[in-house]
């Protein structure tokens, strides 16, 4: 009796714990619709809700990397203009995992606003040689499957490359640096959509990814 009812209590443990997880996932997923259309303050009402349900949630595809949901908190509260609690939270985000790119590039972002712009350029430049690494790598690692459809004409490589020039060089224009790293953020999140919908395009013409 008593073993069934242990058997009982894990199997309700069990079972809560996963409409926790998909209750999580759907509100960071809205999270990131409302993020993506620009609904910013409808964006981070999502994140915290989910950060609140789980905050050690990890969102995570397969092939984009893995994004706590607290950086996903931290790059609303930075959009939203709430600079304080950004950056308090994207150190956060980054203290769980240091390779979270699209963080370190907000959490300069938000250093740079509110005056310490030499740690944030240090934290920008970071951000972008993390994520220009990831995309050389996902195109070689996966490259004859979802990694072909990252950044498959290097547009986000080249304004990287482009805005590092800038970096290293003796004319820094903060508000095109500025404008190319929100650019850069959006668009990494886009493109892990983009990638995965283009290879289930290109996998659902045949098995072999082929048009007979």
């Amino acid at each position: 009796m008593k073993i069934k009812s242990s058997l009982a209590l894990f199997t309700s443990f069990v079972f809560l714990a996963g409409c926790t997880s998909l209750q999580t996932g759907g509100e960071l997923q809205y999270g990131r619709q409302a993020l993506l259309k620009g609904s910013n303050e409808t964006a981070l009402g999502y994140f915290y809700s989910a950060a609140q349900r789980d905050p050690n949630y990890v969102y995570a595809t397969g092939s984009s990397p893995k994004q706590g949901v607290w950086s996903y908190v931290g790059r609303s509260e930075y959009l939203t203009g709430r600079l304080p609690q950004a950056r308090q939270t994207l150190e956060r985000a980054l203290s769980a995992n240091r390779q979270e790119d699209i963080a370190r590039l907000y959490l300069g972002l938000t250093l740079a606003r509110e005056g310490d712009r030499q740690r944030g350029l240090k934290e920008i430049e970071g951000g972008m040689r993390g994520i220009n690494s990831f995309l050389d790598y996902i195109n070689q690692a996966q490259r004859y499957s979802i990694g072909q459809f990252w950044d498959p004409d290097r547009d986000i490589r080249s304004a990287i490359q482009s805005n590092l020039v800038m970096i290293s060089g003796k004319d820094l224009d903060w508000q095109r640096l500025t404008a190319d790293t929100e650019w850069l953020g959006i668009r990494m999140e886009q493109e892990s959509d983009l990638a995965r919908r283009q290879q289930g395009y290109d996998q659902s013409r045949d098995g072999n990814g082929r048009t007979p």
